[in-house]
């Protein structure tokens, strides 16, 4: 499978999609990455546990396994929903 986004590809995230709810499941989301937090990740939500914590898994299933999922992350790591994918357009 491919990559989510290709260079040069960009994502509109609302950061305030979950000001005042939690992530549900099947939403794309950025997030800090669980361990590099210098690191931002897209994925999506497989589970939302009763703390709001969430389980993140890539949308490509064919992706490598460090790459499919992070297991639990905090719903404080969560920095918004992604909205839009653009391309960049050739002229």
């Amino acid at each position: 499978m491919f990559p989510l986004l290709k260079p040069g590809e960009e994502v509109l995230v609302d950061i305030r999609a979950y000001h005042h709810s939690l992530p549900e499941i099947g939403d794309l989301v950025v997030a800090k990455h669980p361990h590099r937090l210098d690191l931002k990740i897209i994925k999506q939500v497989a589970f939302v546990d009763e703390n709001g914590d969430c389980f993140l898994v890539g949308k490509n299933r064919e992706e490598s396994s460090d790459s499919r999922s992070f297991g639990f992350v905090s719903s404080q790591q969560i920095i918004g929903r992604v909205t839009s994918k653009f391309s960049e357009v050739s002229s």
